[in-house]
């Protein structure tokens, strides 16, 4: 890894042998982007466009330079550069004008932290981080940009901080905290869309003149987009071309702007900002933005995945959880729902310890004065008309039958029906003078109010500080509206949404570092606040509420783009399926779920005995593959049918692989496809070890492997391969 400068040409060029990123300085004045890419040995300057001579702009100086064509590393608004800008203050003038100057550029010892926001970490010589000091010479902000570029991960995390060191308040509307420029040419973009039970799509159309964004005013970043964007070679496929991707470590409103100019030059940006956002920044005080991950890829969408998942394994998940199994969970819901009482805890977790799972979820229901939504949240008080002896009572059934306990919450929300709400009915958002929204019964507390976060805290530490809770499901069922506080005054009103996260990440960081043998999962309706930001906090997140197998390969899949599948939930649950009414076979299910974080979520008293000897196969398998599976590499493979999917797990050392295939539909008519298998030794021999054939790793991955006919929808197949030195396959009957 190295950051070198060369005075000569006012160049920074850092890399870790792998990857480049190039800035360039205009007259010591200004400061352009002029590469990212593969990893060069030295840029001396060579791919800049040549200057040439055009009308209806603005020039810098006599030079043929233009403002609206120059590369601007982080772009203003005001002064000739007509495109997206990345920073926009308002200073005493008034003037939505900035004229921003370089400072100076220095390397720090090591990679600055946050005390509001989560953050990438890295111990010494693990990542090298550049400081660039800039000035807005109108408004007289003081920005400071930071790139971190990690040894072990082809990214470079990008923030700025924003100071104001004059005597009178400026106004941010606008502030990314990232561009990328990207020279002319032909590219497609790729973003992730959806909605509840259909998290994760991926959309991919080719980039045209004009802007193209996605982004969220949900208050949460939402299951509408994911805060991401990727710029592809148009030839770009899951294992070959190139791919710059960007996500936000952000779990709030964003924005995400990819803008091609009229002569073929992009601009990707990802940050804060839109018509929802200002923030006044009071002389003397900072401002953070949210990081953002920037990777280049030459090996396709798996590259960046790759890139992806080292990043938030090593560097943003909690040190404590990194590299460690996951128990196999049993969740309540979809077994009780709100309906729960000590006979039915009893009943379901002795089954599952019985079928060989480790940890008892106690889902919503178990506060409520009835079974249904519609009251109690926020009193989090146990109902022991359901649960004798409360919650302790409940833990300590379930421990006392060797299981692991966990506890269902959403602390954010409140019911209209609830003493919380009686007594403090200026604690949630909402609009004087405006009858405030509900959704799904409830209403959002104000999450900026110091108040309210100190209620919420007693009330976790109330019931983690009995230690008989070993993991928390964390819910939001809601998003925002009527995002107003009666903390702040009418001209701060703009910062709501962020100071909501800001103190929900106050609450989490708490109650994280309190706790840290306590594992929490995340969860919004699903996957609607599935993001880099939570998993500062939460080592695992509800993918969504839709477990059915079929619709799980899209959602997995969409997710897996950015996420490592240790950390995405993935439940076996009862068929037909209570989301989508399709059946599909116990074994599909299975198969579909177990590369991911395994659980399942079904009444257990309902399953034949056929069926539970099955998931007790399924779980001594997972289980015995679980310490390889969670240190592999991820892939996804290209298909040739419409409706099939291939997946795969490869162990670090190349030994083993566990692949997982899915085809939708059966076609009796149809050619007989070859799936060809990624991330091999060629160079060694593996066994099937369900058929006990043996094939080369080069084998595999050229010519591919062909299924035996199977007369049935639905149908997934696991393939597990080991190296023909290998003796202990870690497969049960469940692989057979």
């Amino acid at each position: 890894m190295s950051i070198c400068f060369d005075e000569s040409r006012g160049t920074v060029h850092l890399t870790n042998g792998r990857i480049s990123y190039v800035m360039q300085l205009l007259d010591g004045r200004y400061l352009l982007h002029r590469y990212f890419g593969p990893a060069l040995r030295r840029w001396r300057g060579t791919g800049v466009p040549q200057p040439a001579k055009r009308s209806y702009t603005t020039e810098y100086g006599d030079t043929h330079l233009y403002f609206d064509a120059l590369p601007w590393e982080f772009p203003v608004a005001g002064r000739g550069d007509y495109r997206r800008p990345a920073f926009s203050v308002t200073g005493p003038s008034g003037a939505p004008v900035s004229e921003l100057l370089f400072q100076s550029w220095r390397v720090l010892d090591k990679k600055p932290g946050s005390d509001t926001l989560p953050v990438t970490f890295a111990a010494p010589g693990e990542s090298e981080t550049l400081a660039v000091d800039c000035v807005d010479a109108v408004s007289g902000a003081a920005l400071t940009l930071y790139y971190t570029i990690f040894a072990d991960a082809d990214v470079i995390a990008r923030r700025q901080r924003v100071t104001n060191p004059g005597t009178r308040p400026l106004c941010l509307t606008n502030l990314q905290s990232v561009s990328l420029q990207l020279p002319a040419g032909s590219y497609d973009l790729l973003t992730l869309y959806g909605c509840h039970a259909r998290e994760a799509q991926q959309s991919r159309a080719p980039l045209h003149q004009g802007a193209q964004a996605v982004g969220s005013r949900y208050g949460s970043t939402s299951p509408r987009h994911q805060p991401f964007w990727a710029v592809l070679d148009p030839a770009a496929t899951e294992t070959a071309g190139t791919v710059y991707g960007c996500m936000l470590v952000y779990s709030g409103n964003f924005n995400a702007v990819v803008e091609q100019d009229a002569f073929g030059a992009v601009r990707a940006q990802m940050g804060l900002g839109d018509e929802t956002f200002s923030w006044t920044l009071a002389p003397g005080e900072t401002f953070e933005t949210p990081e953002a991950l920037l990777t280049y890829s030459g090996q396709g969408f798996n590259g960046m995945s790759h890139n992806f998942h080292t990043v938030l394994r090593r560097h943003l998940l909690s040190p404590r959880w990194q590299g460690v199994p996951r128990p196999v969970l049993f969740n309540s819901w979809e077994g009780m729902y709100y309906d729960v009482s000590l006979e039915k805890i009893e009943t379901q977790a002795r089954l599952a310890k019985e079928l060989g799972m480790e940890l008892f979820v106690l889902d919503d229901g178990w506060f409520r004065k009835g079974n249904d939504s519609r009251s109690s949240m926020g009193d989090w008080t146990c109902n022991t008309a359901k649960l004798p002896g409360g919650i302790e009572a409940a833990a300590d059934l379930v421990h006392g039958l060797g299981l692991k306990f966990g506890l269902w919450f959403e602390p954010e929300a409140v019911s209209r029906d609830s003493d919380l709400y009686r007594a403090h009915p200026d604690w949630i958002l909402q609009v004087p003078g405006l009858e405030p929204r509900e959704g799904r019964h409830e209403y959002l507390l104000d999450l900026g109010r110091a108040e309210v976060r100190r209620y919420l805290l007693d009330v976790l530490h109330r019931y983690l500080g009995t230690g008989k809770i070993d993991y928390i499901k964390w819910d939001m069922n809601r998003p925002l509206t009527d995002a107003a506080s009666a903390a702040l005054p009418a001209h701060r009103q703009g910062e709501v949404a962020h100071r909501y996260i800001l103190g929900l990440y106050e609450i989490l960081r708490e109650i994280t570092q309190s706790y840290p043998q306590v594992l929490f999962e995340g969860c919004s309706s699903g996957g609607a606040r599935l993001d880099a930001g939570m998993l500062a906090y939460f080592a695992q997140n509800w993918t969504s509420d839709n477990t059915d197998a079929r619709d799980r390969t899209d959602i997995q899949a969409g997710f897996s783009l950015l996420y490592p599948p240790e950390v995405l939930g993935a439940h076996v649950s009862i068929t037909p399926n209570h989301q989508t009414g399709r059946t599909t076979p116990l074994e599909t299910r299975f198969a579909v779920a177990r590369l991911f974080n395994l659980g399942y979520e079904l009444d257990l008293t309902r399953c034949t005995p056929e069926e539970r000897a099955a998931i007790a196969a399924q779980v001594a398998t997972a289980k015995a593959q679980q310490d390889w599976l969670m240190q592999g590499t991820f892939w996804r493979h290209p298909v040739t049918r419409p409706g099939d999917r291939m997946t795969s797990v490869v162990s670090a050392d190349q030994s083993r692989c566990l692949a997982v295939i899915f085809r939708t539909l059966y076609d009796p008519l149809g050619e007989q496809a070859a799936f060809q298998f990624c991330g091999l030794d060629p160079a060694r021999e593996y066994r099937d070890t369900a058929t006990g054939e043996i094939y080369g790793g080069d084998e595999l991955m050229e010519a591919g492997l062909t299924l035996p006919p199977c007369k049935q929808d639905f149908a997934a197949y696991s393939v597990l391969l080991c190296a023909e030195e290998e003796t202990d396959y870690g497969h049960s009957t469940a692989d057979q």
